[in-house]
């Protein structure tokens, strides 16, 4: 037989696991007898009003009311003792330390079936707590009920103990429908597991979780996904031990959506912004292709092909019809390794020949973006007919697939092809713009560096359709010359060299310079190279000369300066005139393998107007080499020209065999791979057998 429990601590255990406001009020336990004699005082009412059970047993109830408080209430305690009826109220009290004090009491009579009578139990509490914790609960019930933020009141197993109409909206369920019930059982299509442990973190720890996400569909609405913020936080007994969890929810699916859009509006202002950096800054065809390839990965797609026109990689100008079909040539492919997508595609260099019927050649005479969101057997079966290749990319995993045509100044030079796969969403609108700016941006670079190729053709014709053709040399001099255009169609035009034959066996080594670049320079090239042979073979003095080669770049329509050597060799004497303007110095190599820079006034470039030009006489022994060039030669990015020059001379002490091999020489040493301006070399060897290294 189990041992009966003392009523005090039956009343204070009940009212601790009831939890709530009662379990945090403390209540006082009186019993009267039918006449209101006191005949039980517990712990609780010793520590309200501060009486200790001797003191008040066997005293009537009212002594202990304030002395001038209505006794009405404390008489009705009594009578209702014999209706068996309860009755509660407000009384104020006598502390023992002599202060009143507002108590709430609740009374019912207790039948004593063996007197016959009824005894009244009495249960107080101090007013004002009651009262705050009343209006506590008042306010917890309002923002329950009418709170638009869901709220939910789950037990220490998470089982759904209350929820508000917030959260029942939600969810698309009924309060019902969540009692006893945990959240992985009640919503299977978000992601509960996550959110149980979460909970149970707070249970475990006391920590509140804030913020945490769920994600998935509900039956409120099942066809889309929703996002909700989850924050949860643990509710305790007046001991602090863990009852339960209050989670509260919020649809955040429209502010993550907008997020999620603003945070792709970034990326593709970053891509675009990158793309503008990146493409066609080498006006290279087969670089700028690729860069959009490799820019569009993995970005935008999975993997990228570009293809250009074939006739615009072979330099021809593109035709304005696809009436015929199409002929394209792979120049990017991205990524090169790796994948299994690009490595069942053709590879680079590939020209692939399209009908006028494939889609392909389709999407560019629409010159518009042709775009299968989702790919599939149905989807492919139009570009199966021509190859086997879209079923094998199905099979490969691509499942969303967009086409690009590369269209700048109104002329389609290409196409690029976007292929996703594995886990990432399929095209939409937004890749389809994205990929669309992309291609512009490129198609204006390729279509750049098709006019750059075309107008560097155009200036390296014209340059050297400028230059003297077959120079003979007059008797006694020996000639070699060599021209190298710069690799930049904005560096090509300016230089030319030219030997020209004078009265009494002498001659003209002449080399200039025009200031500028492209075709106009070498246009005016031309010009001066003209009047220089017809002033030439006039036998005018050089001073003169160059003063008509000044009136020649007066009458153009835009200012230019050039700058120009001319030297006047007399092969039988050794003697030679040398006049500059504004030119690199002449260099002089003597039989003997002393090696000079001619010292003579630099003087202005032609074109600047107001200046006399000065001639130097020098007498070169029989079989000196001079050696006349353009500042292309000596000329190199941070590097002093003092220091090229030296080089120069360096090289020019070297015993040479030929003077072939020594303007070979010189263009090997001085200049890069890839020359940035023009170079212009003449070689003149004067008098006398040709100089023979010693052996």
């Amino acid at each position: 037989m189990h041992e009966e429990m003392p009523l005090d601590d039956l009343i204070s255990s009940a009212a601790q696991d009831a939890g709530g406001w009662l379990g945090a009020l403390p209540v006082a336990l009186v019993a009267t007898s039918s006449d209101g004699m006191i005949v039980r005082w517990n712990h609780g009412a010793q520590q309200l009003l501060g009486y200790a059970p001797p003191e008040v047993l066997g005293r009537h109830i009212s002594d202990l009311l304030h002395p001038g408080a209505d006794r009405s209430l404390g008489r009705s305690l009594w009578e209702t003792a014999a209706t068996g009826r309860g009755v509660m109220g407000t009384v104020t009290a006598w502390h023992s330390q002599g202060h009143p004090l507002e108590l709430e009491i609740w009374a019912c009579p207790v039948p004593d079936r063996r007197h016959g009578a009824s005894a009244v139990l009495v249960f107080a509490a101090d007013a004002h707590a009651a009262r705050r914790i009343r209006g506590s609960s008042a306010v917890w019930d309002g923002l329950f009920a009418r709170s638009p933020v869901g709220i939910g009141v789950l037990d220490t197993q998470l089982r759904f103990l209350q929820v508000n109409p917030a959260l029942e909206a939600m969810n698309g369920l009924a309060e019902s429908a969540h009692v006893g019930r945990r959240l992985a059982e009640l919503l299977p299509e978000v992601n509960a597991d996550q959110m149980e442990e979460a909970m149970r973190e707070v249970l475990d720890t006391g920590e509140p979780v804030l913020d945490r996400r769920r994600t998935g569909r509900t039956p409120a609405d099942p066809d889309h996904d929703h996002v909700w913020s989850c924050s949860y936080v643990r509710v305790e007994d007046p001991g602090g031990r863990p009852i339960g969890v209050i989670a509260s929810l919020l649809d955040i699916t429209v502010q993550q959506r907008d997020h999620t859009e603003a945070e792709a509006g970034r990326r593709r202002l970053a891509l675009l912004s990158e793309a503008s950096s990146r493409i066609g800054a080498s006006l290279d065809l087969e670089r700028t292709a690729q860069e959009l390839a490799d820019l569009a990965v993995p970005h935008l797609a999975s993997a990228v092909t570009v293809d250009v026109l074939d006739s615009l990689a072979r330099g021809i100008e593109p035709g304005t019809g696809l009436s015929g079909g199409v002929a394209l040539r792979r120049l990017g492919k991205a990524p090169l390794t790796g994948s299994a997508v690009t490595q069942s595609l053709a590879p680079l260099g590939r020209t692939l020949i399209f009908p006028t019927t494939a889609p392909y050649t389709q999407a560019l005479a629409a010159r518009q973006s042709f775009l299968i969101a989702h790919l599939d057997e149905r989807s492919v079966a139009p570009a199966a007919r021509h190859s086997p290749k879209p079923a094998q990319l199905l099979e490969l995993g691509v499942h969303s697939f967009m086409m690009t045509p590369l269209i700048a100044r109104d002329m389609v030079l290409g196409v690029a092809t976007f292929y996703r796969t594995g886990h990432t969403g399929p095209f939409g609108s937004d890749d389809v713009t994205l990929a669309t700016e992309l291609a512009a941006r490129a198609a204006i670079s390729i279509d750049n560096a098709r006019l750059y190729h075309h107008e560097h053709e155009t200036a390296v014709v014209l340059q050297r359709s400028m230059l003297p053709q077959h120079i003979t040399p007059p008797p006694g001099i020996e000639i070699a010359h060599r021209y190298l255009p710069a690799s930049d169609v904005n560096e090509v035009g300016g230089d030319w060299y030219d030997v020209l034959p004078l009265s009494g066996g002498r001659a003209a080594l002449l080399i200039g310079d025009v200031m500028g670049h492209g075709i106009a320079a070498a246009a005016v090239m031309g010009r001066l190279s003209a009047t220089v042979r017809a002033l030439g073979r006039l036998d005018m003095p050089p001073t003169a000369l160059l003063h008509q080669l000044e009136a020649t770049l007066a009458d153009l329509s835009d200012p230019m300066l050039a700058t120009f050597l001319y030297v006047v060799c007399d092969p039988a004497t050794g003697h030679c005139t040398v006049t500059r303007a504004g030119h690199p110095p002449p260099a002089v190599v003597q039989p003997d393998g002393t090696v000079y820079l001619v010292k003579t006034p630099p003087g202005v470039p032609l074109g600047v107007g107001g200046i006399s030009f000065t001639t130097t006489d020098i007498a070169l022994p029989p079989g000196s080499t001079l050696v006349l060039y353009t500042d292309g030669l000596i000329e190199a990015r941070r590097r002093d020209i003092d220091e090229r020059l030296g080089e120069l001379t360096g090289l020019l002490a070297t015993p040479q065999q030929s003077l072939d091999h020594l303007c070979d020489s010189l263009i090997a040493h001085l200049v890069p791979a890839s020359a940035d301006d023009d170079i212009a070399l003449l070689a003149a060897r004067i008098g006398g057998p040709a100089h023979q290294p010693p052996v």
